[in-house]
């Protein structure tokens, strides 16, 4: 018998009567392996891709079906109350009605009541409208569950609907709690509108929204609040009682309401104040600020003391933190020529004495000829109240003031450039804006020739309907240029009727660069000004460079005096020590001013003066 190998069985066929014996080799585990390794690779790769994608930390794959619901507990030292919101009373006593329902639920039902089943807060960014939402969960005592409008929306099919009907069924376990959906905006906007059609995701997500919010009783304890800043995109059935039965608006706060939201920060941060702190001045000084708004003006003034090495923050600190928040950060390393200067101080100041004149401009507060922000020059107002509408006559004298500026570089210096350019184009805007929508024209009449329609993202049509014959657009143009002619003629009339008081204004404020409204009262009053209130930051500049001059200038040694060569047939001079409190002996110590301007870049782009 004769052994042989695989390989020679073929071979060893050929010869018949003689006996084959196969010998199969034995595959080894290390074989098998190698033979399933690349699946196991592929396999290895799309698990740690989907766990990436669930948001790692040792989740389960196939568990993104899941809603990501952040869970925030009862933990009194993280808890959040009415008493950490303000500025927005009639947003709270709204959302009572929903924190007394959690608590006592049958007081509703007794009489026959349905609490809402959902609430949706409307708003401005930076209104608070999280946090009232986290707020009512507080005071109920109840779970909040908060997740984003994106959350829904992943890269498989179907996960969107799924996360829905697991939020609702994570609720319903849960009840009584609260489900918070923040932007609901990015998955709730109109269906069918826009340039994309058909059944996206994002539809399919909404239409289970739609379903689960009618499918849960309203006696379940499970309150659904959403907030968004655009409920203009949102879809109609998304809106309907029964669903979002309650719109409750977060606006933007009074005077009254940034006055207690600055108190709340500032208790909060145990902000250590200097005893001339005015809380209400400052809350007078920031209208149309938000209540984040608030909370940054708050924190840039504590970071200023702190730059400063103060104990305490004090009004300058709001101060600076309020001009820079508004006005842009001071730049004086920008480069201006004393021309350049001087034109850009007479602009400014043409724009603060229209200021004065107009009888129905808001209130003068501080003009400014260093740099901020993209603006060369601002011209600062601010308003006594806060306003909700506008009279013709304030909007024409607004376009008074922003031509001003120009017109007092063109009248005394024949002289016009393109820092006039977004004066221009606000002027051109608020002009047209009188035509057309607010029926300040006669000829036009009371009839609204504009509509504000969203971009194409937001969900609307990308074409846009023609509102108006070419007639009717031509005496539109014709009307807002002849209104823009009308005022920049009144405007130079009243400049030409006060040039001295301009010159006076312009002049000082070309020598001390800032001027506040005291200053320039009493300029107008024809005071000769001797020195003016300088900012926190130029003070710094000023220390900075005398510390610097104190470095490079050797001490004076009294007790020795420097070396005098001897002049060749002249006597030599005699020198005396310098008087005490002078310079060092034997040469005179030049000491190097610190000017108003800083160094520059050597080129100047044209950059915008603004009238804030």
């Amino acid at each position: 018998m004769l052994e042989i190998s695989n390989e020679q069985i073929t071979a060893w066929e050929m010869f018949k009567g003689v006996k084959v014996k196969v010998i199969h080799e034995s595959t080894t585990w290390i074989d098998t392996i190698m033979a399933f390794l690349p699946v196991l690779l592929i396999i290895a790769f799309f698990w740690i891709m989907t766990s990436r994608q669930m948001g790692g930390g040792g989740k389960n794959p196939f568990s993104f079906g899941k809603s990501q619901a952040k869970i925030i507990g009862n933990d009194p030292k993280k808890k959040t109350t009415f008493n950490d919101v303000a500025g927005c009373d009639e947003a709270k006593q709204d959302l009572q009605e929903l924190v007394e329902f959690l608590k006592d639920p049958k007081k509703y039902d007794e009489l026959g009541g349905r609490i809402p089943k959902g609430a949706l807060l409307v708003g401005p960014p930076g209104t608070g409208k999280t946090l009232l939402a986290r707020a009512v969960a507080g005071e109920a005592g109840v779970p909040f569950f908060s997740m984003s409008g994106s959350d829904f929306v992943e890269m498989f099919v179907g996960v969107g609907a799924s996360r829905v009907r697991d939020l609702f069924e994570t609720g319903k376990k849960n009840a009584p709690c609260i489900l918070f959906i923040d932007e609901i905006d990015a998955v709730g906007r109109q269906r069918g509108a826009g340039l994309g059609g058909g059944h996206d995701e994002r539809e399919q997500t909404l239409n289970q929204l739609l379903v689960e919010m009618d499918g849960f009783a309203a006696n379940e304890g499970v309150i659904l609040i959403a907030a968004t800043n655009r409920p203009d995109v949102l879809d109609k059935a998304l809106l309907r009682p029964g669903r979002f039965d309650r719109q409750i608006v977060v606006g933007l706060p009074d005077l009254k309401g940034r006055e207690e939201i600055l108190k709340v920060h500032l208790k909060k941060r145990k902000v250590p104040l200097d005893k001339d702190v005015d809380v209400s001045a400052i809350a007078k000084g920031t209208p149309g600020l938000a209540g984040a708004d608030l909370e940054n003006l708050v924190n840039e003034a504590a970071l200023l003391a702190a730059r400063f090495n103060n104990k305490k923050v004090t009004m300058l600190d709001f101060e600076e933190a309020r001009d820079k928040l508004s006005m842009g950060a001071e730049r004086r390393t920008l480069l201006m020529t004393d021309e350049e200067k001087r034109h850009t101080a007479y602009h400014e100041a043409g724009h603060a004495l229209m200021t004065l004149l107009c009888k129905h401009s808001d209130p003068l507060h501080k003009i400014t000829i260093i740099p901020r922000g993209r603006a060369l020059g601002v011209t600062m107002s601010l308003p006594e109240r806060d306003q909700v509408s506008y009279s013709r006559e304030y909007a024409e004298e607004r376009i008074m003031i922003m031509m001003s500026g120009r017109l007092a570089e063109l009248i005394f210096f024949n002289h016009q450039s393109t820092g006039a350019s977004n004066d221009i184009q606000r002027a051109t805007e608020l002009a047209r804006k009188m035509v057309t929508e607010w029926g300040f024209d006669d000829e036009i009449g009371p009839v609204c020739y504009s509509r504000t329609d969203g971009e194409v993202f937001l969900g609307r049509e990308i074409s846009k309907p023609k509102e108006m014959s070419e007639m009717m657009a031509e005496k539109i143009d014709n009307a807002v240029n002849s209104l823009i002619k009308r005022l920049d003629a009144a405007a130079r009339k009243l400049i030409e009727e006060h040039k001295d008081k301009l010159v006076d204004l312009a002049e000082a404020l070309f020598e001390f660069e800032v001027l506040d409204r005291e200053e320039i009262d009493k300029v107008m009053a024809g005071e000769k000004l001797t020195g003016t209130k300088k900012s926190r930051q130029y003070q710094a500049l000023e220390e900075m460079a005398e510390k610097k001059k104190r470095e490079e200038t050797p001490p004076p040694d009294p007790g020795k005096q420097p070396p005098v060569a001897p002049v060749a047939d002249a006597p030599v001079a005699e020198i005396k020590p310098a008087p005490a409190g002078g310079g060092s002996a034997g040469s005179p110590t030049v000491t190097p001013s610190v000017s108003d301007g800083e160094a520059h870049s050597t080129t100047v782009e044209p950059h915008e003066q603004e009238n804030s």
